[in-house]
């Protein structure tokens, strides 16, 4: 990591708010942002694409490290481009959930994205959400963040964002499939989901999106990270 460029670390499980709190984080600083879950979503994608096997884990680590994806701004708003092909919707289900946790517990896997995710590194700074930011990937981060929400209200925000987008869902069944997620994430030999050791843990489930924000802000306000924000 270049020393000069400061990075917030925002890990934490599915459903705690990570993609949308790192994306206006950024947004309100100018910084970069690194979402790291969408490579594995994209890996899990990829392998689809190229028909290789779930289980295949060198073949997967090759398709990891040969990746042909952009992440452009068009209007606004960010896009996820895989061969040419905009595949955001596409790797945002909850199968692609699913199956990018399982690729994501493959350390041949994850030692071919992680020169990748190191290389989002730049000036003027840098927000990188995802499970690992703060153990592995960004380890001398000044600030590190542990995003986190009960298993209950993380259903109940996947759920709502289901019926908004007019997909059917059950929450029993959205509440099971977390509470997997979390318990592979948490079991996996490599890089197990779990806090820094000097991660501010942050619990979301009482809290507005405004309001974890503001937070965030004014911590790295706090550490001479930012000012004027």
């Amino acid at each position: 990591m270049n020393d000069r460029v400061p990075v917030l670390t925002i890990d934490g499980p599915g459903g705690a708010g990570k993609g949308t709190i790192s994306c206006l984080v950024a947004e309100r600083l100018g910084w970069h942002l690194l979402d790291s879950g969408a490579l594995y979503r994209l890996t899990a994608q990829a392998a689809i694409n190229h028909d290789v096997a779930a289980d295949d884990e060198i073949a997967l680590a090759r398709l990891a490290e040969q990746l042909d994806v952009a992440f452009p701004i068009e209007d606004g708003r960010p896009r996820t481009m895989l061969e040419g092909d905009d595949v955001g919707q596409v790797i945002r289900t909850e199968d692609a959930g699913e199956r990018a946790s399982r690729v994501a517990a493959l350390p041949l896997v994850r030692q071919a994205l992680l020169q990748r995710q190191r290389d989002f590194c730049q000036a003027p700074g840098l927000v990188a959400d995802g499970r690992d930011m703060g153990t592995v990937v960004f380890p001398d981060a000044p600030l590190k963040i542990f995003l986190t929400a009960s298993a209950d209200e993380r259903a109940r925000r996947r759920y709502l964002q289901l019926q908004e987008a007019g997909v059917d869902a059950s929450l029993p069944s959205l509440l099971k499939e977390i509470q997997a997620r979390d318990a592979r994430d948490m079991q996996r030999s490599v890089a197990p989901l779990k806090p820094a050791d000097d991660a501010i843990t942050l619990d979301t489930t009482r809290l507005s999106i405004p309001e974890v924000v503001d937070r965030l802000t004014e911590l790295l306000a706090q550490r001479g990270l930012v000012s004027g924000v």
